[in-house]
């Protein structure tokens, strides 16, 4: 089963290319393929990041995984200097920054 994820954050202006420089080496790695990442699409509106990212398996158990792997951790660390928490002040971890789905549609063939 494929299971979806969408977080949202704070993009520093001007940071998109960095980031996208981050997770393309990151993703160059065994990284994605072992926490069964299937794809990875990043977004930028004004300030705001998302960024979309697709699991086989359940999402919210291969991120709280990731977080124990020191690569995960290098890049998170690496990341920190261009996104920061959407509320700092209620954030504690990376499940406090993934948005709900409350509709969804699919065109069924």
């Amino acid at each position: 089963m494929t299971d979806r994820s969408l977080i949202v954050a704070r993009l520093e202006p001007g940071a998109a290319a960095d980031v996208a420089r981050l997770f393309g080496a990151s993703d160059a790695t065994p990284l994605p393929l072992e926490l069964g990442v299937v794809r990875r699409h990043l977004f930028q509106y004004h300030d705001l990041y998302f960024h979309y990212v697709e699991f086989d398996g359940d999402a919210r158990a291969q991120v709280g995984r990731a977080r124990d792997r020191a690569d995960f951790q290098r890049l998170s660390a690496d990341l920190d200097r261009y996104v920061k928490p959407f509320d700092p002040a209620t954030w504690r971890s990376p499940a406090d920054a993934m948005a709900s789905e409350f509709y969804g549609w699919e065109r069924r063939s």
